[in-house]
This record gives structure tokens, sequence and C-alpha cells, in this order.
């Protein structure tokens, strides 16, 4: 059977989950009465909540006799490591990009790489149902964005579909309205090629890590040359030139959905081998006799640290199921099976670690899929990982785009120049502006909110890694202090009535508090203790009643995201399965100044 390599590529948001189920149904994987109505590929609730793929996956599906494997590539930059060692699977690259927004600068990163390998694209022009689309400027501006990445001629003639995943229909001339997708299913058989398969012994690169309870971890690669059987001897060549010799119990292929369990598996297909031990991502499975090592992927380091710690606060183990140091340990470990770009570093005291990632992003979905799980624990401010590059203390700078409306422009770029970002360029579109900066790693935590804030909500924000560079200097941190309750219990809307000119809250009359914990952010830069529990003394002068008059502003609610990027480093975030809480670290008053001094 002939097969066709393809990785699709688009921006947060664009359609490319939607088109992917299309694409599956027209697959015929289904029969009519049992099409699924939701998000197939997105199968965690926090890619269908969010929106994003976090984890690359594979789908396959037969059309025309021809077998097309899916590959899904996240759009975020935080997750880069997916990314790299997904492209090593495919031939060529669909880029979905939407009609009316165009190519944004996730889409730009990861059609970079696909561009730098040499892949071959075909454009579909998403949501052309959209009342405001423009897609032939679309069309322009993604041909502009290839000729910027430098694509070779042959890159820059590429195809391009027109349609609406959602409505499920795909032309090759937007004038014409289809009924089906099977306009892009054929410019797939036609334009892509079929895998480059070498002559010679066995060859693959594992470039994806599946684990499954039952069996362990389980090796995904494309099969470069030669062949592969089941029970076959093979040498496994590490990164660092050593080789080991080992067997491949099971062999299966991506079908559907599923892994199928197969007899061998030839050239050029996607495959998962099960039964090899101790290996990583990048390492070669080769012929037992000549073994020859393909060159290995490079995997982005981390840039960012959180302190992650077992939940000691008054109000610990009311909520989760896991509340102790063993439970934590062991689910962070079970983590990085799977999940490359992480490290952990263990603290001299057993319980708290230091987890290492690519960004706020990375380390918040990883914190919420636990809480989710019934965990609870405590989380520190994010650090970026500084290093020591030839004498120069040098930390990573990223890639800032924000789109936003022209009034807002101006407030936008003193922000970030506030935090030693540096404008790169600024392009007029409509009545919005693109601006694009250099900024380091530690000027992005905590601007997102200050952003959204100042621009009424209006601006979309994207940044990725770029590289290190030596120090910028100090950066203003958070100036607004923090309102510190003095005692544990409920709040009570008279007193926090009576405090309103101390600043905002962040709790709602009813809620419970505890001493040390962050209940507000003051106006002033000080930190002060108030009492939110106070309730009113009452005599036969002060009635009960006049109470109903009462009026509050509403509290801030952050998510997990927004309340790791706030705190200041004495805090931490208390995360349980259903509360969200800031704390300071010593929640005694006494302890705080006792530690100032």
């Amino acid at each position: 059977m002939q097969i066709r390599n393809i990785a699709i590529i688009a921006h947060v948001d664009h359609g490319k989950t939607t088109l992917v189920d299309k694409m599956l149904m027209a697959g015929k994987l289904f029969k009519d009465h049992e099409k699924p109505g939701e998000l197939i590929m997105d199968n965690n609730d926090l890619e269908r909540e969010r929106g994003i793929t976090i984890l690359a996956k594979n789908v396959s599906v037969v059309y025309k006799d021809i077998k097309i494997n899916i590959i899904d590539t996240p759009g975020h930059a935080d997750f880069g490591g997916e990314v790299e060692r997904v492209l090593n699977m495919a031939d060529g690259v669909l880029l979905l990009v939407d009609a009316f927004e165009g190519p944004m600068p996730q889409t730009r990163f990861v059609l970079q790489k696909a561009i730098q390998l040499g892949l071959k694209p075909i454009v579909v022009i998403n949501k052309v149902d959209k009342p405001n689309c423009r897609p032939e400027d679309v069309h322009e501006m993604v041909f502009d964005l290839m000729f910027s990445l430098n694509a070779t001629e042959e890159q820059l003639n590429f195809h391009t579909v027109y349609g609406s995943a959602k409505e499920g229909w795909m032309s090759e001339d937007l004038s014409k309205k289809t009924t089906n997708i099977n306009a892009l299913l054929d410019a797939i058989i036609e334009h892509i090629p079929s895998p480059n398969v070498d002559k010679g012994t066995t060859q693959m690169l594992i470039t994806s890590i599946v684990y499954s309870p039952y069996l362990g971890r389980i090796a995904v690669g494309r099969l470069q040359r030669g062949e592969i059987k089941e029970n076959q001897m093979v040498s496994l060549c590490h990164r660092d030139g050593s080789i080991v010799r080992t067997r491949i119990k099971e062999l299966n292929l991506f079908v559907g959905l599923g892994r199928v369990k197969v007899e061998s598996v030839s050239a050029g297909d996607i495959c998962a081998l099960v039964g090899i031990e101790n290996f990583d991502i990048g390492d070669t499975v080769a012929d037992i006799e000549n073994p020859e090592p393909l060159p290995p992927i490079k995997i982005d380091e981390p840039t960012m640290s959180m302190l992650f710690t077992i939940n000691n606060s008054p109000f610990y183990g009311q909520d989760g199921k896991y509340v102790t140091s063993r439970h934590i340990y062991d689910r962070l470990q079970k983590e990085l099976e799977k999940n490359l770009a992480l490290r952990i570093n263990e603290s001299p005291n057993t319980d708290s670690w230091n987890v290492f990632g690519r960004g706020v992003l990375h380390l918040s979905v990883l914190i919420e899929t636990m809480r989710r799980e019934g965990f609870e624990l405590q989380v520190g401010q994010p650090q970026v990982i500084f290093k020591n590059i030839d004498g120069v203390k040098s930390e990573p700078v990223e890639e800032l785009t924000v789109d936003v409306l022209d009034e807002y422009s101006g407030r936008v770029i003193e922000m970030v120049s506030r935090r030693k970002g540096e404008m790169l360029s600024m392009e007029r579109n409509n009545d919005r502006t693109v601006l694009e900066f250099h900024i380091p790693s530690r000027g992005i935590i905590g601007l997102r909110n200050n952003i959204l804030t100042a621009t009424a909500g209006e601006a979309i924000m994207s940044h990725r890694f770029i590289e290190y560079q030596p120090y910028k200097g100090e950066i203003e941190k958070r100036t607004n202090g923090s309102l510190i309750a003095l005692e544990t219990g409920t709040a009570i809307a008279y007193a926090l009535d009576k405090l309103q000119d101390r600043g905002r809250y962040f709790v709602n009359p009813g809620d419970e508090v505890y001493e040390g914990m962050v209940v507000g952010e003051n106006s002033r830069e000080d930190d002060i203790t108030i009492n939110v529990t106070k309730g009113k003394k009452l005599t036969n002068m002060r009635a009960s009643g006049s109470d109903d008059k009462v009026k509050l502003a509403p509290p801030i609610i952050f998510t997990l995201e927004e309340a790791l990027e706030y705190i200041q480093e004495d805090e931490y975030v208390e995360v349980t399965p259903k509360n969200i809480r800031i704390r300071k670290i010593l929640l005694k008053e006494v302890d705080r100044k006792r530690n100032k001094k």
C-alpha cells in the first residue's frame, strides 16, 4: 500500500483539530450513525477547554487505497520539544491558516522548522465562511511569510485549498462550495511525495514516546530504511555513542485512532515498537550486524524552573486525595517518562522539588493536570534559568508578538520597554497594529495580565524562545503589595466593606480564609495585614439590618497561570482540586518581620 506522511501546522485556534476530525470521518473510520460530535484529537479535558494541542498525536486514514499518516503538531512554542521531533516523521506539511487572521507568530515557528527540513507545503485557508474573511489577502501573506523564511522555488510554488473545516467542505476554487473535503485529500495524494526510502539495513530514529500503564514506554518513529519484524533482534544506538542489543517483542502500526499489532513493517511507515528498554528520544534502532546511527535530534533545553512542594497550609487535605510527598514525587517521576522538556532536581529536604520546563504554560499544564487528578501541592514563583556562556552571565530571550488595536499600541510599547524589551518591527493592518519585540523571559512573567488590563482585553499575545543572550539588568517587578489575612475564619461583608479603600480583593464574603493568606492587592507598595473576619458589634444603637446596603466591588479571580505570574518571591500558590489560593510562605506576621530584619 502506498503511504503519505503529513504534519499539520497551524496557529492556536485556527481549526487544525477540527480539520483532522473531518479527515478521519472522510476516511470512513466511523459508520454514519456513530460519528462523534466532539473533537477526537484533543482527547484530554485540558486540551478541549483551552483549545490548544499539547501532545503531538499520530492517526491515519485510508483514502483511495493510499494510507495517509496524519501527525498533529502543537502550535505553542512552549511545546517546541514536540515540534522538532514530529516533523522528522513527515514528508510534507499542511499549513492551515485562518481566512481572517492570516499566518500568526506561532505558525511561523513551526513552518520555519519545516522549510529548513525541505518539506513541501500545501496551504489550507480555513474558515472562509466567516463574515469578514479575506482569503486572497491571506494567500499573499502566506507567500510573503514563506519567502521571508527562505523557502525554495519549489516550496513557494505551493498548492492552495479553501474551505471550512467546521462546515466540512474544501475546494480548490473559492467561488465553488463543495459538500465534502475530498479536494484536500486529493491534493495530499497528488502534491505530497511518498516517503523517500533509502536502500540498506534497518534504520529508525525514535522521535516520540507513547506511555502505556501495561506495556511501559513504547518507541514511536518512522522506519527510514529496511524492514522490521516481530521478535527481531536489533541494535539500539544511544546519543552518547554506546550501542546495546535488544529485542522487539511487538510491532504496532497506527490505524485510525488506535494501534494495530502487525508482524512486519516496511520502510516509510510510522510504527510503534514494544519491548525495547532504556531508550530515549533521538536514539536509533539499527541492524544487529552493522548498526548505522542516524543523526540525533536536539531537544530544547528548559528555560524556567518552579519549586513544587507539599501543601502545608492550614486547609491542607480538605479537597485532595493525594497530599503526601511520596504521591507528588511518584507523579512527577511518571511525567518524566513522556514529557521530554521536563527535568526534576530534588531539593535537599525531600518535601520540595525544583521542576524545570519550557515556560509558564508548559509547567502550568502539568500542575493543572495533577490538580484534576486529585493532587494538592504548593508552587513557588517561576524563575528563569541563567547560564554562564564563555564567562558571561546569560539569560533566555524570547520573541514577543502583540497584536493590538492602534489606540493602545503606545501603552504596549511602553510596558514592554520597561521590562527591557527591544522593538523589532511595527506593522499596521486595518485598525490593528502588530508589534514585534525581543524580550528577556523574565520580562514576560506577569506581563500578559498587565497588557490585557491596559488594552481592555483587546491584545493577542504570543511569544517563543529564541536563544540565550547576555544578562539585560534588573527588571521592575510587581509594584503593589499584598493584603494579608490576620486570622483564620470566614470573610465577612462588613469587614471587607470597611477596608475597601485599601485595595482590590481576591475573596468573596463567606469564603474561608487563614492567617497569612493573601486576600487582596494593596493599592500601595508595602504588604499590610488586615482583619477580614471581624464582625459588627451589635448593640441597641447598631441595628443588624443596615448591612444590606454594603456594596462591594467584584473580587479578582485568578486562573492558575495568572496566579503563578502574579506572586512575589515570598509567596506560594496553593493548588487543590477545588481552590487556587495565594499565601505567604511564612504565615505568621512575627516570622515575616523577623525574616525581613
